[in-house]
């Protein structure tokens, strides 16, 4: 990953509300939510949630499909393990048992998601 791309990424969540909308979506997993869902979720008006997918979108880390009349967002799951994989990248100095709590708890939280126990 390009430090551009990782810098885009991380400004597109260093804001709350964005912050916030990214994590409903991760939580709703590869189904995503349709939009007025999400926006109920999220607390926010419309103009704002858009604005904030938006960014998002752009950032590589939602995606959109339209289904029927509804619009369904998602988190692009590929982005966000590519920004992740991109900070732990030479983890530790070749230690990664330093690291290793951080993968247990990310498998575990995957695991917890796909048994529908979202965190």
């Amino acid at each position: 990953m390009e430090i551009e791309t990782a810098l885009k990424r991380l400004s597109a969540l260093a804001q709350q509300g964005r912050l916030e909308v990214f994590r409903l979506l991760v939580q709703a997993g590869r189904d995503g939510l349709p939009a007025g869902e999400l926006a109920r979720a999220a607390g926010a008006p419309a103009n704002t949630l858009s604005a904030q997918l938006a960014i998002l979108t752009n950032a590589g880390l939602a995606r959109s499909r339209r289904e029927g009349r509804s619009i369904i967002y998602s988190a692009d799951f590929d982005g966000m393990g590519d920004l992740l994989l991109y900070l732990m990248q030479d983890c530790c100095q070749g230690r990664p048992e330093v690291c290793a709590p951080l993968a247990a708890a990310a498998a575990q939280s995957c695991c917890d998601q796909n048994e529908g126990t979202l965190q």
